[in-house]
C-alpha cells in the first residue's frame, strides 16, 4: 500500500482524472438505481404496503387482479380457513375522474375495500370513511398536487358517480396511477347502476370482487387451494410482478444498470492497463530487486480500491443531496440497503477490472524490462 499511495501522491493529476471518471460512473449507477427503485415503488406501492402476504385470484386470470372475478362464496371459504379478520375482499378498477375544484381529468385506480377490514386505508390527513357512508372516498395524497383537496367532489366518468374527498393516504399507487378508496357499498352501486339492490339490499345480486387478500401461512394456503377449485393463491411477490407494466419496466431499467456496471469495469480496466503498460520498466526493476509479486499486485489493487471508495463516497453524498432537491413528482427512491448493495457491486466490479493489470504485472520479465530501460 505504501507504493500505491506514494505513486498516487506523485502523479496527482493522472489519478485525479481517473477518480473523476469513476465518480461520474458511480453517480450515474446510483441515480439510475434510485430511479428504478422509485419507478417500481410508484407502480406497486398500494399492493406492497398492504398487510397481506397472499392473494386469491381466479385461476384463469394470469395472476392479474383486474382479470379476476371472485364471489362472496369464495370470500366465505377463505375466511373459514384463515379467520374473519385475516381475509378481505378487494375490487380493482381503472378509471378517469374529474373534480369540481380543478379543471382536470385524472387517471386513477379505484380500490373498493371493507373499511373495517385489514385493507382499510390508513388516513394521514382528514378522516376515514365507514362501510355505511355514501358519497365519500379516501384518495392518495398525490392528487392534492392536481388541485383535489379535502372536501373536493370527484366524479367517475364511466359511472357518473361522485364522491367527496374525506381524507388522504400516503404512498398508494397502482400501475402508476393514484388510488381512490371507496367502500363496498359504493362499489356495488357503481357496478349495478345505483339501484336499490346495488346498495347492498336483497333486491340485487352482489357484484363480484377481483381479489381476496390473505394474511395466512402455508398450511392455510393449501386448505384454501383445496376448497377453491377455480381459484389460485399467489404470493405478494407474484401479485406485484403481475401488475401491468411492472416487469417490463424493471427489466429494462435493470438491463441499463447491469450495462453500467460492465462499462464501469471495462473503463477502469482499460485505464489501469494503459497505466500499467507505461510502468512496465519500473515493475521490471522492482522484480529484479526482489520485490514479491504479491506486493506489486496489492499495490495495483490498492490503488483501484482507494479510488473506487473515494469516488463512491463522493457520489453517495451527491446523490443524497440531489435527492433532497428533486421535486416530489419525480419517482426517486434510494434505500440504505440498495445503496449498500450498489456500492459493494461497484467496488467489486472495479476490483474485477483491475485484475487485467495484475495479470500484466505478473507477466513482466525483469531482465527484458531492464534491458529495454538500458537501451
Amino acid at each position: 500500500m505504501f507504493l500505491a499511495l506514494r505513486e498516487m501522491r506523485h502523479s496527482k493529476a493522472r489519478y485525479l482524472l481517473i477518480m473523476v471518471i469513476m465518480l461520474l460512473i458511480s453517480f450515474l449507477v446510483l441515480f439510475v438505481t434510485g430511479l428504478a427503485s422509485g419507478l417500481a415503488y410508484a407502480n406497486i406501492s398500494a399492493v406492497k404496503n398492504m398487510p397481506a402476504n397472499y392473494y386469491v385470484v381466479e385461476g384463469d386470470a394470469d395472476q392479474t387482479f383486474r382479470r379476476s372475478q371472485l364471489t362472496d362464496a369464495d370470500l366465505t371459504a377463505a375466511r373459514a380457513a384463515v379467520g374473519e379478520q385475516q381475509a378481505a375482499s378487494l375490487a380493482v378498477q381503472m378509471s378517469t375522474i374529474t373534480a369540481d375544484s380543478a379543471d382536470v381529468k385524472l387517471d386513477v385506480t379505484l380500490f373498493a375495500v371493507d373499511m373495517k377490514g385489514m385493507l382499510a386505508p390508513r388516513v394521514v390527513s382528514g378522516e376515514g370513511i365507514t362501510n355505511e357512508q355514501e358519497g365519500y372516498a379516501v384518495v392518495d395524497r398525490k392528487l392534492e398536487a392536481s388541485g383535489i383537496t379535502l372536501g373536493s367532489s370527484i366524479t367517475d366518468q364511466a359511472s357518473g358517480m361522485s364522491w367527496k374527498v374525506a381524507g388522504y393516504v400516503e404512498d398508494s399507487s397502482y400501475s402508476h396511477t393514484p388510488v381512490v378508496y371507496i367502500n363496498n357499498r359504493a362499489w356495488q352501486a357503481m357496478n349495478q347502476g345505483g339501484g336499490v339492490g346495488a346498495a347492498g339490499d336483497s333486491a340485487g345480486e352482489a357484484t363480484p370482487y377481483n381479489v381476496i387478500a390473505l394474511q395466512a401461512n402455508s398450511t392455510q394456503v393449501k386448505s384454501i387451494t383445496a376448497k377453491l377449485d377455480q381459484a389460485e393463491v399467489i404470493t405478494q411477490k407474484q401479485a406485484i410482478a403481475s401488475i401491468p407494466g411492472y416487469s417490463a419496466e424493471q427489466k429494462s431499467l435493470m438491463m441499463m444498470i447491469v450495462f453500467l456496471f460492465v462499462i464501469a469495469a471495462v473503463v477502469l480496466a482499460v485505464f489501469f492497463y494503459v497505466i500499467t503498460i507505461q510502468k512496465t520498466s519500473q515493475f521490471g526493476i522492482l522484480k529484479a530487486m526482489g520485490t514479491h509479486m504479491g506486493y506489486l499486485a496489492w499495490s495495483v489493487i490498492g490503488q483501484v480500491m482507494i479510488l473506487a471508495v473515494a469516488s463512491l463516497s463522493i457520489s453517495l453524498l451527491l446523490t443524497l443531496g440531489m435527492n433532497r432537491g428533486l421535486p416530489d413528482s419525480m419517482p426517486f427512491q434510494l434505500e440504505t440497503s440498495t445503496m449498500l448493495l450498489t456500492s459493494v457491486l461497484f467496488v467489486g466490479m472495479s476490483l474485477l477490472g483491475s485484475l487485467l493489470s495484475v495479470v500484466k504485472v505478473a507477466r513482466v520479465d525483469a531482465l527484458e524490462a531492464i534491458g529495454r530501460t538500458g537501451a
